[in-house]
């Protein structure tokens, strides 16, 4: 019997650039959330006819919400 780990715990460079990949880029990408999805495209959309930075946004809620993939 091999003592070759097929699994690590330990984090990887490989595990980050799969998890990156596996990110939505853009709004129409994300599936779920279509309410925060909507309020958040006012927003972009009313910061844009002010030709100023979107206010700031703070997504809170449990994890796996996906949170950080919208805030990115």
């Amino acid at each position: 019997m091999s003592d070759e780990r097929l699994v690590n715990p330990i984090k990887g460079d490989e595990d980050a650039q799969v998890e990156k990949s596996l990110r939505p880029k853009r709004l129409p990408e994300f599936i779920g959330q279509e309410k925060v999805v909507n309020q958040l495209k006012i927003a972009i959309a009313a910061a844009k006819g002010r030709k100023e930075p979107l206010d700031h946004t703070l997504f809170y809620g449990p994890p796996g919400l996906g949170k950080t993939s919208l805030s990115g």
